[in-house]
């Protein structure tokens, strides 16, 4: 198995960063202004990492623990790189009761990297998610937006490969 966490340096387009300053311009000065801008944010870049954090911070006037804390208690927000592929399996009592870890655990072993990671080629990412609120379904996984539900451990490898093609 490849390492069991990569870490993608930060990049950005000058357009991305063009996209970014229009926003918090668009928001500066509005109560609130805080969750629109990471969550445009994140719609630029995909996800919010610190170089980010910190140019919303000093963009809406407030600390970069502040920003933090809101992208940290949130879970819509990413402070990881996405795979192009992207794999959730839902960790909510539910699944986890019926099997949503040996799940994780497979699905770890067949993309080659840790919940919480991107692969070395960037193709896949997989996230341990809290419940997705499909309990009827469980245990449950997500693979690009497709919802996989009542699975058993031995549809996984089939499931998985069909992406990898």
């Amino acid at each position: 198995m490849p390492n069991t966490k990569t870490v993608v340096p930060f990049s950005a387009t000058p357009e991305q960063m063009k996209a970014l300053d229009a926003v918090i311009a668009s928001h500066k000065g509005q109560p609130g202004a805080t969750m629109p801008v990471l969550q445009e944010a994140q719609e630029i870049f995909g996800y919010l990492p610190e170089e980010v954090q910190l140019k919303v911070a000093e963009g809406l006037g407030l600390s970069l623990s502040e920003i933090y804390g809101v992208v940290s208690f949130y879970t819509q927000f990413s402070l990881n790189p996405k795979g192009k592929k992207q794999v959730a399996v839902c960790m909510g009592t539910a699944c986890y009761v019926k099997g949503a870890g040996d799940i994780l655990e497979r699905i770890e072993k067949l993309i080659g990297c840790k919940a919480g990671s991107v692969t070395d080629d960037g193709m896949f990412s997989i996230d341990a998610t809290r419940c997705i609120g499909a309990c009827g379904l469980a245990p449950v996984i997500l693979v690009d937006g497709d919802v996989y539900g009542n699975l058993v451990l031995d549809e996984v490898d089939g499931i998985i490969k069909k992406y990898m093609a």
